[in-house]
């Protein structure tokens, strides 16, 4: 028996004017997860990869809901066709309601807004908020320099090691969410060091 599917979280860009790449591997990841069973929820825009992988999940006949603040949404940047539109008072609730009702966090390429939610799930982890999967989907090799800066932070002792964990870098779609499908929690670990000196 298969499992159920579960509830996605999908950081994006929402710009269209980047390599036809990255919006590519937006729409097949959109498409796996609804031939997976697996319902999405982003933060509702229609254009960039926020658009594509929203597309894709309807290509194969699964479950969008986009969640927007109407600041945004009165900009009609907003994916009218998703089955389920939230619209919410601000950012801070946006970001909120897709933290709540997600299994787990998909991080496409984006700018400053994707990063932002990515490190705010990733430090809600550290601190054991949740033990929810985090990937992030490096098209390109786009997440490259963050990896980096991860292995710096590591090294200078501003992050543990084991944090390194915390986050699952993937090459392609199918790597992101056979992650998740076989993703089980690690015991959580304290954020703060021992003094070194």
């Amino acid at each position: 028996m298969a499992a159920p599917g579960k509830t996605l979280c999908v950081y994006a860009a929402s710009s269209d004017a980047v390599d036809p790449a990255y919006l590519d591997a937006a729409g097949e990841l959109g498409g796996a997860m609804a031939r997976a069973g697996h319902t999405l929820i982003y933060g509702a825009g229609h254009m960039g990869l926020m658009g594509a992988v929203a597309r894709g999940v309807h290509a194969e006949g699964g479950h969008v809901t986009g969640v927007i603040p109407e600041k945004l949404d009165a900009k009609d940047l907003a994916y009218r066709e998703a089955d389920e539109l939230i619209v919410t008072t601000g950012m801070r609730e946006r970001k909120a309601i897709m933290e709540d009702r997600a299994d787990a966090f998909i991080t496409l390429p984006g700018g400053f807004g994707t990063l932002e939610e990515l490190l705010e799930v990733l430090v809600l982890k550290q601190l054991a908020y949740h033990e929810k999967p985090i990937v992030l989907l490096n098209t390109r090799q786009f997440f490259e320099p963050l990896r980096l800066l991860i292995d710096h932070l590591v090294v200078e002792r501003f992050v543990k090691p084991s944090h390194r964990s915390l986050c699952h870098f993937a090459d392609t779609p199918t790597e992101a969410l056979d992650y998740i499908t076989h993703y089980e929690a690690a015991p959580a670990e304290g954020k703060w060091f021992e003094p070194k000196y």
